[in-house]
Formats: C-alpha cells, structure tokens, sequence
C-alpha cells in the first residue's frame, strides 16, 4: 500500500454519514454474516484470519464482542496475544502464531498478532532493525504459506483511534466499575510514546502489505463495527460459496 501516513488519515467517520442509518445497515450486515459464517463452516474450502491491531483503548474488544460475537461460536475461535511466555519465548517468534492458524471453515481472529513483534519491540528497543527486517520477511511468507496452502483469507485492520480519544477511554477504565477490570497504570506510559508507535505502523503498513491493511478509523464505535463488518460480509460474500450435497 506504500508509505502511510496515519497523521493525514481521520480518525472520525465522514461528517455527511448518518449514524443511525448506519447502525441499521450494520445490523443488517450481521444477520448476512451469521448465515455466510454458517455457510463457511459447512463448505470447509476456506478459512479466514482477521488481525486487529491498535492502540490500547481503539476498541478491539468491542469490535470482537459486536461484530464476531454475532456469530455461531462453533465457527468463530479467538485468540488474544499478550506477552509471551518463557515457554514461548524459547521457540521462534511465531511458533505460537501457528498454531493457532485457521483450520478450513473456521474464522480465527487475533486480538493482537504476531505484529506485536515487530512493533512494540522496535517501540522498546527489545529487537534491533536487521532482527525486524527479517521478521517482516518472516511474517510475509507466513501469511503467504497459509493463503497458498490452506485457502486462508486474511483481513488486517489497524483500529486508528486519536489520542485525545485513547486518553478519554483509558480514564473512563478508571471511573467506570463495568470496565475497571481493563485498567493498566501501564496504558498511559505506552500512550506517551504515542509518536514512535504510529512510525512503527506505518513502517509495518509498508513492509507487510499482502495483504493490505485496512485503517479503520476508531473514534466512533458504530462506524469502526460497520467498516469491519461490512469488509468481513464482503469477503465472504465473494468466495461464491456452496452447501455440500448429500455424502455419497
């Protein structure tokens, strides 16, 4: 997709889109979803991967629970990356990517992805440049591997949310009992290195671009959820999927 600038991306939906029409569209979208997802799970020629990536308040778990979670969870698996273990850190970076890998008519979504480790490392300092430049080469033939060779669709999407919006839901963590679970003290230091972590992204844009990424802008959830479930509808939509038949 070349260079990206994330500065020059608006991180709000167009001022001419009514929200509450749009929320009627996406409602819409989803019950074609749950009957596309349903459909990919009979067929079981193709897979799906869907990575979200952003910052921390951008709304990932909100997306998961509003978007996927509509679905029939037989055909919907997910999985949230975090620090690694010392178990996985003994193995190379993506060996707990693998394995967790879509299997045929089943939609995997990572909440975080192997990403993490060519961005908040570089972000840290943990993994020096010529270690990054490989791992990005390691990432491209992994998403290569399984597109090639195990029907898997992958759609990328960066949550781009403002920082003045990131600060308004890192505090609300703080007031509100519902979502004091999520707090991290260490949310707002990482927001401080708010600069380095967009340079980090928009070098990952550049560098693993097969697929594309999509940049969702995140300040509003109703149109952060129909960017996504609309591309999500999209896809499978275009895979012109079929019910089997009778088994012989």
């Amino acid at each position: 997709m070349g260079k990206t600038s994330l500065k020059d991306i608006s991180t709000k939906a167009p001022k001419d889109l009514d929200k509450e029409t749009t929320k009627e569209v996406t409602g819409k979208i989803l019950e074609e979803l749950d009957g596309l997802q349903n459909l990919l799970f009979a067929e079981s020629k193709h897979s799906v991967l869907v990575v979200i990536q952003g910052m921390d308040g951008s709304g990932k778990d909100g997306v998961i629970r509003n978007v996927l979670g509509n679905m029939n969870p037989q055909g919907v698996t997910v999985k949230s990356y975090k620090a690694p273990t010392a178990e996985e850190l003994s193995h190379d970076f993506l060996w707990r990517i693998h394995q967790h890998a879509p299997a045929k008519g089943m939609i995997q979504v990572f909440n975080r992805s192997h990403y993490e480790d060519i961005l908040v490392t570089r972000v840290h300092n943990w993994c020096d440049e010529d270690t990054a430049k490989k791992r990005m080469n390691a990432i491209n033939d992994f998403e290569k591997l399984i597109q090639d060779h195990n029907n898997t669709h992958i759609l990328k999407f960066y949550l781009h949310v403002s920082p003045e919006e990131q600060h308004e839901r890192l505090t609300e963590r703080m007031q509100d009992p519902a979502k004091m679970w999520k707090y991290n003290a260490k949310d707002f230091e990482e927001a401080k290195l708010w600069d380095v972590y967009m340079k980090m992204y928009e070098d990952c844009f550049e560098h693993c671009d097969k697929p594309e990424w999509t940049v969702v802008p995140a300040d509003q959830n109703w149109y952060k959820e129909y960017i996504i479930a609309k591309a999500l509808r999209d896809l499978l939509k275009d895979l012109d999927m079929k019910f089997p038949g009778l088994k012989p």
